[in-house]
């Protein structure tokens, strides 16, 4: 009998160590449209903690031409919104600027924990559609968010759904 409970702690121990070599620290980004504010969601949705890193929301390569959209001079339509955070102020080392026009935010992420977020609001107005101040989810497909720190580079597409889902190495 004693040999087998050896036998199964072993193999928890194993599948324990075999887990934790293979935890990942992914991050989901979701953008929500809405009125009179649109919302970006970045989501550490992995098993481990983000650090030290950047994320970069580059909306040049959407279907929609999409721009933020944050004075009321510019190139967006009717209504804007400036950038504002909130949530997950703390897991950042600043607040970006983001001029009217403009077609990335770059956020530089301190610690992001798991399960943790950072959102921010702003205006995403279309250039190509008949509706430039409703954005769908066919227009911010192909919009790219690009993860970095010192070891990795990784990027992922919006699709349809207005999510991208950035896969990061093992950590």
């Amino acid at each position: 009998m004693p040999t087998v409970f050896r036998l199964l702690r072993a193999t928890s121990l194993f599948s324990c160590l075999l887990i934790a070599s293979t935890a990942q620290a992914d991050l989901r980004v979701s953008f929500d449209e809405g009125a009179p504010k649109d919302r970006f969601r970045i989501e550490n949705i992995g098993l481990c903690a983000v650090s030290n890193a950047s994320v970069m929301v580059d909306l040049s390569t959407s279907q929609g031409g999409l721009i933020f959209d944050v004075t009321s001079q510019g190139e967006g339509v009717e209504v804007f919104q400036p950038f504002e955070l909130v949530e997950g102020a703390k897991a950042l080392g600043g607040v970006p600027i983001v001029t009217d026009g403009q077609t990335e935010v770059r956020l530089d992420i301190v610690s992001l924990a798991p399960s943790e977020a950072i959102a921010f609001t702003i205006d995403v107005d279309d250039t190509r559609g008949q509706r430039a101040i409703t954005v769908s989810g066919s227009e911010i497909e192909g919009a790219v968010v690009s993860y970095s720190d010192a070891q990795a580079k990784e990027s992922a597409m919006f699709s349809t759904l207005s999510e991208a889902e950035v896969r990061l190495p093992n950590c």
